[in-house]
């Protein structure tokens, strides 16, 4: 009788631990990239990145599944993000191309890292209090796996015979800074829809999960790299149109007519004019 007790104790730790375990994972991958990138070996630097990214989805579903989420799980896995998605795509794109920009070329990819710390900082300060179906400003993991996944597109036929004419040194530094800008901005980002079988949501995003799994076994080197450029155009697109109709639905004010809850001064001579217009 005294064994239950214990053994539901064990199990419930070993549950608690499998998220931080696909956490430290995670870090391992971006580690590891960081390594090749050095070593010059870009194209499995970018794709190890891309592995860190799905394995830090999964402790999160993990956590929430298994309702074992904790403040340490929380902490741990935006420390590991810092280093998988700020520092791992900031050193391969260093390697890659920034180091023979000039002298000063990094410090564009130093502000990248720094927008990955701020944004989550705060998404761990202001966690619950945004909308539930999207993220205020771009999500992390998508900003890092957008730079790591520009060299394997790169080696794409379509890239080589239709887009080498390009200006890639100032769309690159142009990206960059939109990524990091886009971090600590307040636009809205829609999340994908989790998956379900019961919900009209949670078969839409049973259909979005399988539609990004086919095109990313379809094609995963043509694939990614776009994907991403569309999804941070996506959000400031629909933050500048969702900003035009706010304008635009403003009702005129009558600046002629303060509104009497409205504190303002006024010469004594002044006073029993105004007095005399309204009547009173």
């Amino acid at each position: 009788m005294k064994r239950g007790p214990r053994r539901r104790r064990r199990v419930g730790r070993a549950i608690i631990v499998v998220p931080s375990l696909f956490t430290l994972a995670n870090l391992f991958f971006g580690f590891w990239s960081m390594v090749l990138a050095a070593q010059g070996e870009f194209y499995r630097a970018s794709w190890w990145i891309v592995i860190a990214g799905v394995l830090d989805m999964l402790d999160g579903l993990l956590a929430r599944v298994s309702k074992t989420g904790t403040r340490f799980g929380g902490e741990l896995d935006s420390l590991v993000d810092i280093v998988s998605f700020g520092l791992a795509p900031a050193v391969l794109m260093y390697h890659l191309h920034f180091a023979a920009q000039g002298p000063f070329a990094w410090v564009f990819l130093y502000g990248f890292v720094v927008c990955v710390a701020l944004r989550l900082a705060r998404y761990n300060t202001q966690s619950g209090d945004g909308p539930k179906n999207a993220f205020t400003g771009l999500p992390t993991t998508a900003a890092g796996m957008a730079l790591a996944t520009y060299y394997p597109f790169t080696q794409t036929q379509f890239f080589q015979t239709q887009l080498t004419g390009a200006p890639w040194t100032q769309i690159l530094i142009f990206l960059v800074i939109a990524l990091s800008l886009a971090m600590v901005s307040n636009i809205q980002y829609a999340k994908v829809p989790r998956i379900g079988i019961r919900t009209p949501r949670g078969r839409l995003g049973l259909a979005v999960h399988l539609t990004l799994i086919g095109f990313a076994i379809w094609n995963r080197d043509i694939f990614f790299f776009p994907f991403g450029i569309s999804y941070l155009a996506y959000g400031m697109v629909r933050s500048a149109v969702v900003g035009i109709q706010e304008r635009g639905e403003e009702p005129d004010e009558d600046e002629s007519e303060p509104a009497d809850d409205v504190p303002f001064l006024v010469r004594d001579g002044e006073l029993g004019r105004r007095r005399r217009k309204r009547g009173m």
